[in-house]
């Protein structure tokens, strides 16, 4: 028995003093005191054991989205740390603020041929020059009383949204901590007052000329800003789009909306964008996905900016970290009327709701196996319950969910465009449907995982620990025994002479029923048995699983394959 005082103990209860109340992970001897402690501490913390190091990270990753706060992912030493690397990427590039606490063999072994060294020493690999570039802060725990320091300092860098890393060897997490408990770090507001004011200046001088268009980003979400970006917009009675990861962060029934933007968007939105007198960039860097096909509509309108990074166009660009308090601020300057006097302050106008039909990105007709994508995602649309989250995988399947799906209000999307690691969605809807089990009005609330067969293929079977856990979460699996994404690239820009990505066919649907005999499992042939199959599945407590046959050589709704001729 020990006394409670553990390094790994003091590490349980920082993380629940932070709001966290599950964290994921795969156990082993190296992080075998941090589960130890997480048991003896259940009351504050639930200890989740996923199927691979790749899909606890994501688990954290979907959590942290999905609450605004900070996720947290364990895993052992070796090829457990090592398998971290893609997830954890991921939340770089996406700004996911997500703590990862990974054991190391004790200390005294450094440099001595321990089993699973990292520690640089010896000849061995260096973990803290591994995750450097994908962290905001990594560091090796060398001394018990060192880790409430850098655990403050892990806490503020994740923070400000990505990882952050803590190295911690056996020894240290079974040694005595004698400290207070840990205070969370304050959350430090921070804006560019002068540019915040240049910003609405030109806001100001636009809404005197004509039509402002918003497009807001993912950081809206991570800000937990939505209805504060409603109320800006009706203020300005702006258009509105989203970039592709920020589906839910304005509901596609509110006054002005006008689709997604860039690769996988809409022609309402291009069409908003000629004539405007002003795009507004809220919370998105507009990366290539965001902006494809519409470069020439931005280039030709004025842009502005406010967010934490400036965006890749150039625009005059105002920093803030908090998007829910820099809009609040904005609309009350834009309400006083007490600067800026010199443009005309337009009085707020209430819009009434709207239900838009956003023009389709048309594409080649398919005649081949299985439903259409845009098929099966009206299908989905037509299934969703209130508030229900959907995250969805890269590749055709994500950019048929970007363009078609219609979340529900108070739903949470993701598709995760930073890496696009297949299989990102299996894990990340877990984590998120750990936090999120119950609506606003104490109802269950379901999660979606939209992905392909290659994705499942890749990480599915985290599916296990739905099943474990009786989740309720349901998963939808395209499958057309293919890479589809890069069948198409084959032929688009191959000449269609061969192709490496053609599977022999496979039955998901029938193996997971074989087995997960508990699990709730559909395998539709047609729209009726999909929406059939849907329809069971939300009357079914726990985790189930959809599978449907598609055409892989049907083109998604992805522009950049509908301008290059077929050879």
């Amino acid at each position: 028995m020990h006394s409670g005082t553990r390094v790994a103990d003091q590490l349980v209860k920082a993380v629940s003093a932070l709001g966290v109340r599950h964290l994921f992970g795969v156990g082993g001897a190296n992080i075998e005191d941090l589960y130890d402690a997480a048991f003896d501490h259940r009351d504050l913390i639930t200890a989740v054991v996923a199927k691979h190091e790749f899909g606890a990270a994501t688990m954290a990753d979907g959590y942290a989205r999905s609450t605004a706060g900070l996720g947290v992912v364990c895993a052992t030493s070796g090829g457990g740390a090592v398998n971290l690397v893609a997830g954890l990427a991921e939340s770089f590039a996406s700004r996911v603020p997500v703590l990862a606490l990974i054991g190391q063999p004790p200390t005294a072994l450094e440099g001595q041929g321990a089993f699973q060294d990292s520690s640089g020493q010896a000849g061995a690999f260096d973990a803290v020059a591994l995750y450097r570039p994908i962290s905001h802060y990594c560091a090796r725990v060398e001394a018990p009383a060192d880790l409430p320091a850098h655990l403050t300092r892990a806490v503020t860098a994740a923070r400000r949204g990505g990882p952050a890393v803590l190295l911690l060897p056996k020894d240290i997490q079974q040694a005595d901590l004698v400290a207070p408990e840990f205070a969370p770090p304050a959350r430090g507001y921070r804006r560019e007052i002068e540019s915040l004011w240049r910003v609405l200046h030109i806001v100001r001088g636009a809404r005197a000329l004509g039509k402002i268009v918003i497009i807001a980003g993912d950081q809206v979400a991570r800000d937990d800003a939505r209805d504060e970006l409603a109320r800006f917009a009706a203020r300005l009675d702006a258009a509105i789009g989203v970039a592709p990861d920020a589906k839910d962060v304005y509901h596609h029934a509110d006054p002005g909306f006008c689709g997604v933007s860039g690769s996988m968007g809409h022609q309402e939105l291009f069409d908003a964008l000629h004539g405007a007198a002003l795009c507004l960039l809220i919370g998105t860097r507009m990366p290539v996905t965001a902006r494809a096909g519409m470069e020439g509509a931005l280039a030709a309108v004025p842009l502005a900016s406010i967010g934490a990074l400036p965006p890749y166009p150039a625009a005059a660009h105002a920093h803030t970290n908090d998007l829910a308090r820099t809009l609040t601020e904005l609309i009350s300057e834009l309400d006083s009327g007490t600067r800026d006097t010199d443009a005309e302050i337009i009085p707020l106008r209430p819009r009434p709701p709207v239900d838009p039909t956003l023009t389709p990105i048309p594409v080649p007709p398919s005649d081949g196996p299985g439903l259409r994508y845009r098929t099966v995602v009206e299908t989905i649309n037509d299934a969703l319950p209130p508030e229900s989250d959907v995250f969805a995988d890269a590749g055709n399947t994500g950019a048929a969910a970007v363009h078609h799906l219609r979340l529900p209000r108070g739903g949470r999307f993701t598709v995760a465009l930073g890496m696009g690691g297949m299989g990102y969605a299996f894990g990340a809807g877990i984590g998120s449907a750990f936090a999120r089990q119950r609506r606003a009005d104490g109802g269950p609330r379901r999660t979606f995982v939209i992905a392909g067969d290659g994705a499942f293929f890749m990480h599915g079977m985290e599916i296990h620990t739905a099943v474990e856990h009786r989740l309720p979460i349901t998963f939808i699996v395209l499958n057309n025994n293919a890479h589809a994404m890069c069948i198409t690239r084959e032929q688009l820009y191959y000449g269609d002479r061969y192709s490496f990505n053609r599977f022999r066919p496979a039955y998901p649907g029938a193996g997971m029923a074989a087995m997960f005999p508990e699990l709730c499992t559909h395998a539709p042939e047609n729209r009726a048995e999909l929406a059939a199959a849907l329809r069971h599945c939300l009357d079914r407590p726990g985790p189930s699983f959809v599978a449907i046959d598609c055409d892989p050589d049907e083109i998604p709704p992805f522009t950049p394959f509908l301008t290059p001729p077929r050879r």
